[in-house]
């Protein structure tokens, strides 16, 4: 978990696929990554850089410029010091609690898949303690990228369609 195992850039353009790393990633982790999920235990400077789509989880410590350029996916971040704010570029992400019930599920269940696929501790120690790890993780979301998602809610919401008589 303290080792730095995968280099820079990995998962540089990333369309697809679900990637688990038991330690971190060097700088640049999840640099225009459009539709992979990840789960990692740290990433270097530059973490999820100009991110467009997928989801990232972050099980450790980040670098600093955390999602500059992030204009879509959603990222998760552990922060057990609860400093992860100081390190993330908020030019274009808002952060907060991981609340909503897709957001936890989803969640839940890379985390679980890390830990079936990696057996590490961090991912099992985080599922045993659920109830109160979860509440320190960060929900990192693109602002323009969030306000797509609600029209796309409210569109297919059935209250919102009027029938023609």
């Amino acid at each position: 978990e303290e080792n730095i195992i995968v280099g820079n850039v990995l998962l540089y353009g990333a369309t697809g696929g679900d990637i688990y790393v038991r330690g971190m990633a060097g700088e640049r982790f999840g640099v225009r990554n459009s539709g992979a999920n990840a789960v990692v235990e740290g990433v270097g400077d530059h973490g999820c850089e100009y991110m467009t789509g997928g989801r990232v989880v972050v099980l450790g410590g980040t670098g600093r410029n955390f999602a500059a350029g992030m204009s879509g996916g959603i990222a998760y971040v552990y922060d057990e010091a609860g400093d992860f704010a100081s390190r993330c570029n908020l030019d274009m992400v808002e952060l907060g609690a991981v609340e909503e019930e897709a957001d936890l599920a989803t969640l839940r269940l890379l985390v679980k898949a890390h830990s079936q696929f990696t057996g590490s501790s961090k991912a099992r120690m985080v599922l045993e303690s659920w109830d109160s790890a979860v509440k320190k993780f960060v929900r990192v979301m693109p602002v323009a990228y969030k306000e797509v998602l609600e029209r796309e809610r409210l569109q297919l919401d059935p209250s919102n369609v009027v029938e023609n008589g």
